[in-house]
């Protein structure tokens, strides 16, 4: 469930990421030379691609059995060995568990290793020695990757500089050896923009060089036992990016170290350092007190020249603390939990794995692209180091903390939020529950924002600590209605079975995913402006699905638009999921009748329900699928049409990842202004405590099957046209028109 990481910094962590790569990694390293000692110490085993038949791997015995003989006679010392040395070979099953528990966990603490070891009739031991030697092979062919990538550009530069140097030797006076006059004239600009990048080339890839030497694959003596591997993989856990963006490993731990003492203060102390506001009842943090009781951490007391972002939110939330703490420390997970936060995540390198189940000590660089679900408010792109960290029996900390080294290695214009010390403390609670503090401090370059956005941005709430807390509660909501098997019957209409309900659950949030991938800034999206008929600045923008099964294949054109609407959050949520009112704003309904087939609750609020429409028209019906999500700070209704075979075979519990899903819908967002008048809002006493929905609709359709036909004006007027309509119905249906 992973979402796509292109464009991200480190291609090293994507390559072994790959599903694609895992299945056939097996063949790649079946026979391969290592270059490391510490491979040809260990002596892994081959390992086959092929399933018919069982797969050998040194067992515990092997490495009782490796002395090493001296003498004359290397026949009879080669017959020796082969008489000693014992064999066992795994069966194709137990192949198969391990690596499914190897692209979970690489690491496996000792439990998981002895519950393993249970589960398929091996010794511990020899389950602990299979993960140490794959680990072994995907580094050694992780350093052959880049070693031969590396030799491919050098081969490059060479071809180049050789050219270079024969057409200079050409144009040289033969007798003073000097550049003639001619070579100025006849040199095109091309040639001499060419030597330009060819020096700078030349000079990136010298950097390279030098730091991947100091990342060269380490010698150990032959003597170097199994058992102390792990360890001295952690003692060189500092890998390839930390040493090209020049960071050293005990100044990082030391950094996070002290973020994680202002984190916790930052969490548990009150007034003066946070003061309550009247007007909106948000803490807010005392910056003079903040440089105060930070002395220590802070080396000046001048406020910065950026601009500062503070906030602090408690909640407590349905998940276990084990669960919580490894969807922070996995990159996918983080970004899965918040997917209307995050664009784009990886993890850049990894300091420390930690210690334990929890990981306590973890350490790892991180980049990650924040957005807001929609095109009109700039992405934030920033690296820190995130750190798991145990403060008690019942408390752990998750510490984010920024470090000026990475940025002065980047390029500065990508560098537009530091963080300093964020994160949150989470304490376990009993029955799965946890309580989580969170804590979000940024300093950001002033950048221009819409007009319509400034005050919801600039007031800290878009990135704040309310928007994080808020959607991971209800990320944990969905995955414990996902997992329940008692749901109540009026919570869980229309569909049959427990494998059905978890399968329309589990194809809503890919859609909701989807839906929130499509519409933001992010780097991923070029975006167009055209201007309606109406008036409304519109964003136009396509792509080409070539080989994803989840979409539908061809040209798909997004069409995004945000407006100010003079309704509160409640009743524009209430109004677009409410089935019976679809076709008061859906032109696509064509006035047909709306009929609700399934619902599914996945939340507490009434209003996060998954259900299956079908639009019957005179000519024919439409079965649409509609997840609508409402939190806090946010509230979304997002659909698709679905196929009437694919839906029927979700219902009956059927893998839905390959079913094709388009989808569009709306994100709804409090304006950020408290107690604006004249807002229409469904309760007399909230006219004058809410205000304003800050509204964005986003339309997906599929312009043409063919992948390599290009986008025409009649595709973008027709998307023009549906934005348009749309949005008038929905004035229209609300009566603020004049808005």
């Amino acid at each position: 469930m992973g979402v796509n990481m292109s464009n991200t910094p480190p291609h090293t962590k994507d390559l072994f990421s790959s599903p694609v790569l895992s299945l056939s990694l097996a063949a790649e390293t079946s026979g391969m030379e290592m270059a490391s000692d510490e491979v040809r110490q260990e002596d892994t085993a081959d390992i086959s691609s092929d399933n018919s038949g069982p797969v050998r791997s040194r067992s515990e015995e092997d490495f009782d059995c490796d002395d090493v003989h001296d003498g004359d006679d290397k026949d009879n010392d080669d017959k020796n060995r082969k008489k000693k040395r014992k064999y066992h070979r795994h069966t194709t099953e137990q192949i198969r568990e391990m690596e499914a528990l190897f692209k979970e966990s690489p690491h496996p603490d000792e439990k998981q290793r002895q519950k393993l070891s249970q589960q398929l009739g091996l010794a511990p031991r020899q389950v602990k020695f299979w993960f140490q030697n794959r680990r072994t092979q995907i580094k050694a062919l992780q350093e052959r990757h880049e070693n031969s990538l590396l030799k491919t550009e050098l081969d490059k530069l060479r071809e180049e500089t050789k050219a270079m140097r024969e057409t200079i030797n050409k144009s040289c006076c033969p007798n003073c050896g000097m550049v003639t006059a001619t070579i100025d004239a006849s040199m095109s600009t091309e040639e001499k923009q060419l030597l330009i990048e060819n020096a700078k080339l030349k000079a990136e890839v010298e950097k390279l060089r030098t730091a991947l030497g100091k990342f060269s694959p380490r010698t150990t003596s032959p003597t170097t036992s199994s058992a102390g591997h792990d360890e001295e993989e952690n003692r060189n856990s500092l890998g390839f990016y930390s040493v090209l963006f020049g960071l050293d490993k005990s100044r990082i731990m030391d950094v996070a170290n002290r973020a994680t003492e202002e984190l916790i203060k930052m969490a548990t102390m009150g007034e003066p350092l946070w003061v309550r506001s009247v007007e909106t009842g948000r803490e807010i943090l005392n910056y003079d007190e903040y440089v105060k009781e930070m002395a220590a951490e802070n080396s000046g007391s001048e406020r910065p020249k950026t601009f500062i972002e503070a906030s602090r939110e408690t909640e407590v939330v349905f998940m276990d603390l084990p669960r919580l703490l490894q969807s922070f420390l996995d990159v996918n997970q983080w970004k899965e939990m918040f997917p209307c936060l995050i664009s784009k995540a990886v993890t850049v390198d990894v300091i420390s794995n930690g210690e334990g189940s929890n990981r306590n000590g973890a350490v790892q660089l991180m980049f990650a692209e924040l957005q807001m679900l929609t095109p009109m408010v700039p992405t934030r792109e920033v690296y820190f180091v995130r750190c798991c960290k145990q403060l008690s029996d019942e408390q752990w900390a998750i510490v984010d903390v920024s470090i000026d080294k990475v940025e002065d290695n980047i390029d500065a214009s990508l560098v537009k939020c530091r963080k300093r010390p964020s994160g949150c403390i989470i304490e376990d609670k009993s029955n799965g529950h946890c309580k989580v503090i969170w804590v979000e401090h940024l300093e950001c370059q002033k950048s221009t924002i819409h007009t319509m956005y400034r005050t919801i941005v600039n007031s800290g709430l878009a990135f704040g600590a309310r928007h994080w807390i808020a959607t991971l509660q209800l990320h944990c909501e969905r995955l414990v209605f996902y997992m329940a098997t008692n749901v109540p019957m009026k919570d869980s209409t229309g569909v049959a079975t427990l494998a059905g309900r978890k399968s329309i659950l589990k194809l809503a949030q890919r859609m909701t995913w989807s839906f929130c991938h499509a519409i933001g800034a992010s780097s991923f999206h070029t975006w167009t402006m055209v201007t309606s008929k109406t008036g409304e600045d519109i964003r136009i923008s396509s792509r080409k699905n070539l080989n994803d099964p989840g979409e539908p294949l061809g040209v798909i054109l997004s069409a995004v638009s945000s407006v100010w609407l003079p309704v509160s959050t409640n009743v524009l949520f209430d109004f677009l999921r409410d089935e019976a009112r679809r076709s008061e704003w859906d032109i696509m309904s064509s006035g047909g009748s709306v009929q609700s087939v399934a619902n599914l609750a996945k939340g507490k609020d009434r209003g996060n329900v998954v259900n299956i429409q079908k639009i019957q028209s005179k000519d024919n019906s439409v079965w649409i699928l509609q997840d609508s999500c409402t939190s806090a700070y946010e509230s979304m209704v997002v659909y698709a049409p679905v196929e009437f075979a694919g839906i029927q075979s979700v219902l009956t519990g059927c893998d839905s990842s390959n079913l094709a899903i388009l989808p569009s819908g709306f994100s709804i967002l409090p304006d950020g202004i408290e107690g604006r008048p004249l807002v229409i809002s469904s309760r007399q006493e909230e006219k004058y405590t809410e205000g304003g929905s800050l509204f964005t609709m986003a339309f997906q359709i599929l312009v043409n099957p063919s992948p390599t036909v290009k986008l025409t004006t009649e595709s973008v007027e027709s998307v023009n046209n549906l934005v348009s309509c749309t949005l008038r119905n929905i004035k229209t249906s609300l009566q603020c028109e004049d808005g």
